[in-house]
């Protein structure tokens, strides 16, 4: 039971983790809309989530080279991997930010976001009904 609990909070805080970090990518982008030369960028996020997933369940851990240094964890490394976008009309400036894509972008990963942030609070109200039902 509990092992199921922790896959599914497990996959749930992955999947939070990579569309925060697309969220802020895309934010960038949109920041940069006017910037010579800035490149779109984003992530893979379905790919991203099975590398996150077939890799281990929680955060990489990091290697301690010295006695000294503190424990701690590492980003998501391979996963959500950054990649740039290709620009469907690149600007003369060699700006490849294209705002309504980007905004449409924007909108969904947050929809997304929030599917999963639901999605948690209901797994969370779950296991609540299931403690109070056990009284």
């Amino acid at each position: 039971m509990l092992g199921k609990l922790d896959q599914e909070l497990a996959f749930v805080q992955s999947a939070l983790d990579l569309r925060a970090r697309r969220q802020e990518l895309i934010a960038a982008n949109i920041a940069n809309a006017d910037t010579p030369n800035y490149k779109a960028r984003d992530i893979d996020f379905q790919a991203a989530l099975r590398s996150a997933m077939g890799a281990s369940a929680g955060p990489l851990a990091m290697t301690r080279t010295a006695g000294k240094h503190l424990a701690g964890v590492g980003g998501s490394g391979g996963a959500g991997a950054v990649q740039y976008r290709t620009a469907l009309q690149p600007s003369l400036d060699g700006n490849t930010v294209d705002s309504d894509v980007e905004r449409a972008h924007f909108a969904e990963n947050a929809m997304h976001y929030q599917f999963l942030l639901e999605r948690a609070r209901g797994t969370f109200r779950t296991m609540a009904q299931a403690l109070e039902a056990s009284r």
